[in-house]
């Protein structure tokens, strides 16, 4: 093996990790950090709501969070210490519950 394909292997070889863990970097970013920045604590009506995601507390996040998605697509944090918020939760869960089959 010729010292110049050697050092072109290397170098490519570095090229490819270095490529592989800058693709994989943004991913992990987004991922390990808390979703709500604020929280809204005002009641509204749960029949705005198309979709509910708790996202438990853990080492990405001190916080539980609770998202919600309303029927015009927008997105709310809502806070889970709030009573009304548990509430809401509670029965999306009984209502996901009695649909499964």
């Amino acid at each position: 093996m010729t010292p110049k394909l050697a050092v072109a292997l290397l170098a490519g070889f570095v090229l490819s990790a270095a490529l592989c863990e800058a693709s994989v970097l943004p991913i992990i970013e987004s991922e390990l950090r808390c979703q709500c920045i604020g929280t809204h604590s005002t009641p509204f009506h749960p029949m705005l709501i198309r979709e509910l995601r708790v996202i438990e507390s853990g080492p990405h996040c001190a916080n539980s969070e609770i998202i919600v998605k309303f029927k015009n697509e927008t997105l709310l944090c809502l806070d889970p210490k709030e009573h009304w918020v548990q509430k809401v939760v509670q029965t999306f869960l009984e209502t996901a519950e009695t649909k499964e089959p």
